[in-house]
């Protein structure tokens, strides 16, 4: 299962992992807020008003045309509702992220938080990237009060990232980089853990890792739990997690 945003999602964490998965043979559901058909970030897809930098922010050519296959993909276009979806009825859930203010509503949601927090329980992968981890960090394990990361190590998008992504940008596209111009998605991702040294950083995210490399790629695993930090990971989280699917079969 891959819950999405109806709008703005990014298009490599969804339709990477999406495609390593249905490539492996695996059917892969979808569940959107408002049980419509998603669509991803134009932005993320055209590059338009990046400038100069476009070639560094925008979806690369390894996502663009994975996102054309997901656009084809019969499960993509007969998404459920968060609502109708149960965690008996799956064997794992990934929870991409998009950093574009239709995001929030799927950022927001306590029926998806509810939903995260019954997989958790069900010890089935779960798997989150970039902003992803924020729908993961809000969700309350009904046993202890606290988030379920609360105790776990995870990483995110990072400081680094976002508000250089803000900075470079913030003349043309205001605050398109920041969907909560308040706070970060690190500094939020880490208020939720038990202890600042379980968020992991990794290497410095450079550069994307792809098909045939996965070396630049980073994920953080800490057991039913998978995380990554931006589009950049994605063909690494979209393997792991892979991994994760066929190790709860053998």
């Amino acid at each position: 299962m891959i819950a999405t945003s109806t709008t703005d999602f990014d298009p490599a964490e969804v339709a990477v992992p999406w495609k390593i998965l249905h490539d492996a043979g695996l059917s892969v559901c979808f569940a959107t807020d408002t049980g419509k058909v998603g669509s991803a970030d134009p932005i993320m897809l055209s590059g338009q008003g990046f400038g100069f930098f476009k070639r560094v922010l925008m979806a690369d050519k390894n996502a663009q045309l994975a996102y054309q296959q997901l656009q084809a993909d019969a499960a993509f276009q007969n998404p459920i509702s968060y609502e109708q979806i149960n965690a008996k009825d799956f064997d794992g859930l990934i929870l991409p992220g998009g950093h574009a203010k239709g995001m929030i509503p799927y950022l927001q949601s306590e029926v998806l938080q509810f939903v995260i927090a019954d997989f958790f329980a069900a010890n089935k992968p779960v798997g989150a990237i970039c902003h992803g981890v924020v729908a993961v960090a809000r969700t309350t394990n009904p046993k202890t009060g606290k988030s379920v990361l609360h105790g776990r190590k995870t990483t995110s998008l990072q400081n680094r990232q976002e508000l250089l992504a803000h900075k470079i940008t913030k003349k043309k596209m205001g605050d398109y980089f920041l969907t909560y111009p308040e706070i970060t998605v690190e500094d939020e991702v880490i208020a939720a853990l038990a202890s600042r040294e379980d968020f992991i950083y990794g290497p410095n995210p450079m550069f994307r890792d792809s098909p045939k490399n996965l070396k630049p790629g980073f994920t953080v695993q800490d057991g039913n739990y998978l995380s990554a930090r931006w589009p950049g990971d994605a063909h690494s989280f979209g393997h792991q997690f892979l991994k994760m699917i066929k190790t709860t079969h053998s």
